[in-house]
């Protein structure tokens, strides 16, 4: 390793923990440190597995356990067993904790603000940049693609947040039933496949995919938690969708979607789909993309002469 790179590496991790204040034992003035800020966090809406957030964030036991037990005397969390595996504990925000988490989003936008108010515009872009990179490049490494089951819970909930999403963001809402029928037998293989990104173990992206023999290939369901767009989450799903569906002999891929999902749009468009008519009565959509999916070569073979 370039001596240079870990010397960088080491003034770049001093410069930031200085600037965000993580070396203050009053972290946004919130009266606890960071670490137990960040935990509060982490934890988000709903049970998580005490094991797993550990995993997620590097802690060991006994220092996760006083966070938590910090946490839970200020009346923000709540610790017990799993309702699904007697074996392990899980901890949930309260109503208190939610609120808790919703201040220090507004502390951080402040501090943040302040921080950047001494840089003028150019500056500025150039270190949203940078952030953008290293963000990308410390956490791609930790996410993971993998074909599951539709009907999973995993799944399921991820769906769940995508319908969510759409009913907040669509001025008419966002009605499934009155969406065009994709059940989980056609995102089940052979007539399909469905996709869940992990992030740490946890799901923050899904994509599915009908495999109709003959015919083009079509997606449905692609999502992407708001906490982990710009890490290049949604280029991921669509790898994994194209390939299956060159995989499975489709020459064309097509999808639906709507003008208000800006991002996805330019998204698509920037990996080459081209708007065409409507092929399916979505009434939830008004923009529908297509693309030809060309064959990729096979290996080169050789042999000693």
């Amino acid at each position: 390793m370039d001596p240079r790179l870990i010397q960088s590496f080491r003034q770049f991790q001093r410069v930031v923990t200085r600037e965000v204040g993580a070396l203050q034992g009053d972290f946004l003035d919130r009266g606890r440190p960071f670490a137990a800020s960040r935990l509060l966090w982490e934890i988000g809406e709903g049970d998580v597995e005490i094991a797993a957030l550990r995993s997620r964030l590097g802690l060991d036991s006994g220092y996760a356990s006083r966070l938590l037990r910090a946490l839970e005397s200020e009346g923000l969390v709540e610790v017990g067993p799993s309702p699904v595996d007697a074996r392990a504990r899980v901890v949930r925000r309260t109503a208190a904790g939610d609120d808790e988490a919703a201040r220090l989003d507004e502390a951080s936008d402040e501090a943040t603000g302040v921080l950047l108010s001494g840089l003028d515009a150019d500056d500025q872009r150039a270190l949203d940049a940078a952030a953008r990179t290293v963000t990308h490049l410390l956490t791609r490494p930790h996410i993971s693609v993998e074909e599951i089951d539709p009907a999973s819970p995993e799944a399921v909930w991820c769906v769940q947040q995508y319908y969510a999403e759409l009913q907040e963001m669509f001025d008419a809402g966002y009605d499934p039933a009155k969406a065009v029928a994709v059940g989980v037998e056609d995102l089940t293989e052979p007539r399909g496949a469905f996709y869940a990104v992990r992030l740490h173990g946890q799901p923050i992206g899904c994509g599915g995919v009908t495999l109709p023999p003959g015919e083009p290939a079509f997606l449905k369901r692609m999502w992407v938690a708001p906490s982990a767009r710009g890490l290049g989450v949604g280029a991921m799903i669509l790898d994994a969708l194209e390939a299956r569906a060159r995989e499975s002999g489709a020459t064309t891929v097509r999808l639906d979607t709507n003008s208000t999902l800006g991002p996805a749009c330019r998204m698509y468009e920037a990996r080459g789909y081209l708007q065409v008519p409507d092929f399916n009565g979505e009434p939830h959509a008004d923009r529908w993309y297509a693309k030809g999916l060309q064959r990729q070569a096979p290996a080169a073979s050789s042999s000693a002469s």
